[in-house]
């Protein structure tokens, strides 16, 4: 084997490592990376679902999207420890993560067919503040000023970008916001099931409960797919798949209330994507939104590094 080969096994395996690891740790610069790299893939995977979405059913899109789920966690489960990883004793709080996020799915799907792009991710920023709430609440999560001021100027950001009293809610925008509380559900879910269990195990379980569900819809919802969209749907399946692979290891490696601000770099890719596919043009209450969300994502991000570097010299 040569010397690339030993290199190319040796990353494999630490990245598979990573995923097998089934305990919390605290490490803010990896939950940040990780946080980015799960955004970027699923906000490619919300610009597939908005053009499949215009041909296929939103139950369909979901049961093809988590097969590929269910695959590449059998995959990392392989090669990193085996099938035995999958015995839990948690079985409950896997069935509750599953319905949360299939709820969160149909919502967004949903709010995605109806609104732009950019508008329907900026509406579903409301996320990391239930996030934040539900982190206090059920994590018993320690959240300081400059966070809370973090996110409220990253809300205010969201609350432009609605422009209240115009016509930036109806009923896709009250799908995007009633998904995002419960994506925010289905992230603390995450959360308290990662401090035993694997990013595999967790992504094998709620794959199997949505694929269950969808599945049972397929009889009334199936339409075949063409050459050209079955790429489409292996895409959606990939990059779904590693985006909530990498939430997971950010879940890990971090507190939800510090990762929640991560979510507003979808904007950017949201919009990106939007102007890209369909030729949408952000209004200047997008582009000034956008301005506030980013702004207050790196300060909160610059504060979390600060801090690490003080525990890391005391």
């Amino acid at each position: 084997m040569t010397e690339r080969q030993l290199e190319q096994k040796s990353g494999a395996a630490g990245f598979q490592g990573h995923l097998a690891h089934g305990a919390l740790q605290r490490s803010p610069r990896k939950a940040l990376l990780f946080a980015c790299a799960a955004i970027f893939c699923l906000c490619v995977l919300d610009t597939l679902v908005k053009w499949l979405a215009e041909h296929y059913s939103i139950p369909q899109i979901i049961f093809l999207r988590y097969i590929g789920g269910l695959a590449l966690a059998l995959a990392v489960a392989r090669g990193s420890g085996g099938l035995g990883q999958f015995r839990t004793k948690r079985l409950g709080g896997h069935i509750t993560r599953a319905i949360f996020n299939l709820i969160t799915m149909l919502l967004f799907y949903y709010a995605l067919r109806a609104l732009p792009l950019a508008d329907a991710v900026a509406i579903a920023f409301a996320a990391p503040l239930f996030m934040t709430l539900l982190s206090i609440l059920l994590l018993g999560e320690r959240v300081g000023p400059y966070r809370w001021s973090a996110l409220i100027v990253g809300m205010i950001g969201v609350v432009i970008i609605l422009k209240p009293g115009g016509d930036g809610l109806g009923l896709g925008g009250l799908a995007a916001l009633a998904s995002a509380f419960f994506y925010a559900l289905t992230q603390i879910s995450a959360r308290q099931l990662s401090n035993s269990e694997t990013s595999a195990t967790i992504l094998f379980y709620y794959s199997m409960g949505v694929l269950v569900i969808s599945g049972a819809m397929m009889p009334w919802y199936w339409e075949l797919p063409s050459a050209h969209d079955w790429m489409l749907f292996v895409l959606l399946a990939v990059f779904g798949s590693f985006g909530q692979l990498f939430l997971n290891q950010a879940c890990r490696y971090g507190e939800v209330s510090m990762i929640a601000p991560m979510e507003y770099t979808g904007l950017f890719w949201a919009v990106l994507f939007g102007f890209l596919v369909w030729g949408e043009v952000p209004t200047w209450t997008v582009l000034l939104g956008a301005l506030v969300i980013i702004l207050s994502t790196l300060y909160i991000t610059r504060r979390e590094m600060m801090q690490k570097g003080r525990e890391t010299s005391a």
